[in-house]
């Protein structure tokens, strides 16, 4: 049995992205001087998944909206902090345009289900009995 949210495409490639950013980040060896930065980008990459995972655990539609555009916002402060990363030669510019490519993905997935929620009437989001 899984989870509601795991059955989410949106979902998956969400976690691919955080996973593609920690990895990349990690790789960067300075002493940990910019701890804190490295802490940041670490949380709110993990964060777009996670949000979309919340709020596919609400009961309203709206709800499950609301998080949704949290998890975008969540990615829009990743895509920072990597430009940050990148520009201070952080990290590998291969593996920027890699992360880019899917945290635009990611967006127009998030884009997407946005719309279908919120001109979808006919079908009501229903609270699922499913883990």
């Amino acid at each position: 049995m899984k989870f509601a949210y795991e059955k989410l495409d949106v979902w998956n490639k969400a976690v691919d992205f955080a996973v593609q950013v920690i990895e990349a980040v990690e790789q960067y060896s300075n002493g940990r001087k910019h701890y804190r930065l490295l802490e940041q980008i670490e949380a709110s990459s993990a964060s777009v998944a996670a949000n979309i995972a919340e709020g596919k655990g609400r009961i309203s539609r709206k709800e499950f909206v609301r998080f949704l555009y949290i998890s975008r916002g969540s990615l829009y402060e990743t895509m920072t902090f990597l430009e940050i990363y990148r520009r201070q030669g952080w990290i590998d510019e291969d593996d920027y345009y890699r992360i880019e490519n899917l945290g635009i993905e990611v967006a127009s997935m998030i884009k997407g289900l946005i719309n279908s929620l919120c001109t979808d009437t006919a079908v009501p989001l229903k609270f699922e009995k499913t883990l």
